[in-house]
């Protein structure tokens, strides 16, 4: 039980990533809060997870919601005594569609949940790790980080904001003995990934279920992710075993470097 008496708050954590995250922790003995703005269904999982014998518990929020997320941490200190880790799961993905036509309400949606959130979030939870002078905070960027795709601005932007802010929090909080790392996952079928393979197949003319394959066909290990591997690699960063190491943004994709691939052209609009 390497996160024994351990105490951890997992946001986005009703599904996917954040969901496979949290069930790993509390497997690994900590005791857990998930976060999420979908009240009934982070509740469920929660549950769940306490009747198969770990230690959840749930609690709505909004990760752009400043007073909401100091409330949250500041609540969980109190009650437990200690905050241990912090996960940012919490993410939106954006609609696929040229940069030139991206709508600013669009740009500001993406950039809201997936870095201001985290920064929130980190934000708040620096504050009590710093006084108790020890904690792990991982983030989630992407793939998208280091090798930005075509047709999604907002989310490239967003998640290289996330591997800085995570270089940054390190270097401030190292003297307290704080660690903050990020983990970009490479291709993870989750319904996140459902949608964007949709979209991308549309604009290319083909058919999810190609557009799938051509994405695993990339990848040198064969195979698109599976959450738990990103949840590995999570819980390991949390542990004592990586005591000396923060600061850094550790891509896990199976060996996928990136999808460059330009767009076809398409017929320019008269308006």
């Amino acid at each position: 039980m390497p996160l024994e008496n351990r105490v951890a708050v997992v946001t986005g954590a009703a599904q996917g990533l954040g969901l496979a995250i949290a069930r790993r922790l509390a497997r690994d003995g900590a005791s857990v809060l998930l976060c999420d703005l979908q009240e009934e269904k982070v509740r469920g999982v929660a549950a769940a997870m306490a009747g198969d014998g770990l230690q959840a518990a749930s609690v709505p929020l909004d990760v752009t919601d400043g007073p909401a997320v100091t409330a949250v941490f500041e609540e969980t200190f109190r009650n437990r005594g200690r905050l241990d880790i912090l996960v940012n799961s919490a993410g939106l993905g954006q609609k696929v569609t040229p940069t030139v036509e991206l709508d600013g309400e669009e740009w500001r949606r993406i950039l809201e949940v997936n870095l201001t959130g985290t920064f929130l979030c980190c934000r708040a939870a620096g504050r009590f790790m710093r006084r108790q002078e020890s904690g792990s905070m991982v983030n989630l960027a992407s793939i998208n980080a280091h090798s930005p795709a075509a047709l999604v601005a907002a989310y490239n932007a967003a998640k290289a904001g996330v591997a800085s802010l995570t270089r940054t929090l390190a270097v401030e909080l190292a003297a307290y003995g704080v660690r903050v790392n990020a983990v970009s996952p490479g291709p993870v079928y989750t319904d996140f990934n459902r949608r964007t393979m949709a979209q991308r197949s549309r604009t290319l003319g083909i058919s999810r279920d190609e557009m799938v394959e051509r994405v695993r066909q990339a990848i040198p290990l064969g195979r698109w992710g599976e959450p738990r591997d990103i949840a590995s690699m999570v819980a390991y960063l949390c542990g004592s075993e990586a005591s000396w190491i923060t600061g850094q943004v550790f891509q896990v994709n199976g060996g996928l470097q990136g999808v460059s691939a330009a767009p076809p052209r398409t017929p320019r609009s008269e308006s």
